[in-house]
């Protein structure tokens, strides 16, 4: 018998792993934050943040409130349970100067709060947005774990020898972030008229100087929240590397925004408003949402807190999301076989 080949064709099913990462995290149900086994109420308006405020391995609720016929403080609620699981009872008002930290409130905002490490002495700073549209910043003149603060005074901008107040109209809400990846702070400031404001710093993290104002774009123009004063967060929020901006509203939404760009240079374009649950997070009336991201309960996903006229304290928890689907193929596999 004469040698030669047997080819034998079996056809198989692979799987094919495809990345389905959600255009947005998923959230589930409202719930609200509760302090002293109540819901947790601030005087006029709510802007949450959650920092560990004391040091001690737990975070805990900061929060602004003012607005409303209320001028605007700072509260701090101390964590008494678990990273895992918070519970707040009591709260106190951040010192400065030997007083409440006080500022005139104005219409739907007291303070805007959010810890910053401004001067790299590895003490906590705050920077605030204020109603009448300035960014004031107060340093840490005590320690890290029992924060004080300086009288404050106002964020500029400008070239050295011209600079002037940062004044954004009103409703100032500024975050703290490295906007460019160079490993320098910068600020976005989300305002009134829906725009949101970038300060590139081009000094050092000891000593931030901002000599230009911009605007956040989309799709080549001004990026504009809808019915107006942007709240924003800025934060990977996708999965995919690059930085995301998440904007609370007047009316009440979460607008999201996913980057098109690269985490170093973010470019936006349309938008997606936020669900919790599969419902649409739309708070009643116009209560001026203002969000916060963070891990809530230290499952290692996303939450958020949202901030709002009823001076409560809004929570979304982060819920699973697969990460990739497989799809089922066809293919050949050939076996060839000598035939003796």
């Amino acid at each position: 018998m004469g040698r030669g080949v047997v080819i034998i064709v079996v056809l198989v099913l692979f799987a094919v792993p495809t990345s389905i990462f959600a255009s947005i995290f998923s959230l589930g149900p409202e719930q609200l934050v509760q302090a002293g086994g109540s819901p947790l109420i601030v005087n006029g308006y709510s802007i949450p943040s959650y920092v560990d405020w004391n040091n001690d391995g737990r975070k805990d609720l900061v929060v602004g409130e003012g607005g409303g016929g209320y001028n605007g403080k700072v509260r701090i609620y101390l964590n008494t349970g678990t990273q895992s699981s918070p519970q707040f009872n009591s709260y106190f008002y951040v010192q400065s100067g030997g007083a409440d930290l006080t500022y005139p409130g104005s219409s739907c905002l007291g303070l805007f709060p959010r810890v910053a490490y401004w001067d790299s002495d590895g003490r906590k700073d705050l920077i605030a947005g204020t109603a009448d549209g300035y960014v004031k910043l107060f340093l840490n003149t005590g320690t890290d774990s029992a924060p004080v603060f300086d009288a404050g005074r106002n964020l500029q901008v400008g070239l050295p020898g011209s600079k002037v107040d940062i004044a954004v109209g009103a409703r100032a809400t500024p975050i703290w972030l490295d906007w460019n990846n160079d490993g320098l702070k910068d600020l976005t400031v989300g305002a009134l008229d829906g725009r949101i404001r970038l300060y590139i710093n081009e000094g050092t993290n000891t000593d931030p100087d901002f000599r230009t104002e911009q605007f956040i774009k989309q799709s080549g123009s001004d990026l504009t929240v809808p019915t107006g004063r942007s709240s924003p967060v800025i934060e990977d929020l996708d999965g995919d590397d690059k930085k995301d901006l998440l904007c609370g509203n007047t009316e009440g939404q979460l607008v999201f925004y996913s980057n098109i760009g690269t985490d170093a240079s973010p470019i936006f374009s349309g938008s997606t408003l936020l669900a919790a649950g599969g419902v649409t997070i739309d708070l009643p009336g116009t209560p001026r949402s203002r969000p916060f991201v963070a891990d809530w309960n230290g499952d290692g996903l996303p939450d958020v807190l949202v901030g709002a006229g009823d001076g409560m304290t809004h929570l979304y928890l982060g819920t699973p999301e697969p990460a990739t689907l497989c799809l089922l193929g066809l293919g050949a596999l050939v076996l060839v076989r000598k035939r003796r």
